[in-house]
């Protein structure tokens, strides 16, 4: 990180900059911090047999993560969705197995596979759906600078690639907005 400031032009010993080179590791390290988690031991400490069998939703679960490409942020909001076939996960190991993938260097269409497929192979739902709706400020603040832009990517397994009906149900529940702020 020195050596990047030197080669901005800056001096990276003066007061400001004196401890970036830490604080950037630091911070890296952080934002990086999904390399170490297991997202299929999340999922796995937390599947419970049921009998109920309609879809299950957990929608607007913030995310962050670094483009793998230009390093810089991307954000925005994650919605998964499963039709149960004997198991169930855990409401709150949702947002936690978004966070193991997101907190790593990413592109946005692996990120959405990689959830859906990790839920997929943890108990084999009738389907999964994903849906990711994100801001790259490597397309905001460099190259085409589209402040307003945002992409979309989603990935539909089993019953939510097959069935029309199921599909639109799902995307219908994720735009839908409550009175009540949810």
């Amino acid at each position: 990180m020195r050596e990047v400031l030197v080669r901005l032009g800056e001096d990276p010993d003066r007061d400001g900059l004196k401890n970036t080179p830490e604080r950037v590791d630091r911070s890296l390290h952080f934002l990086t911090r999904g390399y170490k988690e297991e997202p299929e031991k999340i999922l796995r400490d937390a599947l419970f047999d049921v009998t109920y069998d309609e879809m299950v939703i957990v929608k607007d679960i913030e995310m962050f993560s670094l483009c793998e490409h230009h390093m810089l942020p991307f954000f925005g909001k994650v919605h998964v969705a499963y039709l149960p076939k004997g198991k169930v996960i855990g409401l709150s190991k949702i947002p936690r197995l978004v966070d193991a993938f997101a907190r790593r260097l990413q592109v946005q269409e692996r990120l959405t596979t990689q959830i859906a497929e990790t839920i997929q192979n943890a108990i084999n739902p009738i389907g999964v759906g994903v849906v990711i709706e994100a801001r790259h400020l490597c397309m905001m603040m460099r190259g085409v600078e589209k402040q307003h832009s945002s992409a979309v990517t989603s990935s539909m397994l089993g019953a939510f690639r097959d069935e029309h009906e199921t599909r639109e149900e799902f995307l219908s529940l994720i735009r839908a907005r409550s009175n009540n702020g949810f």
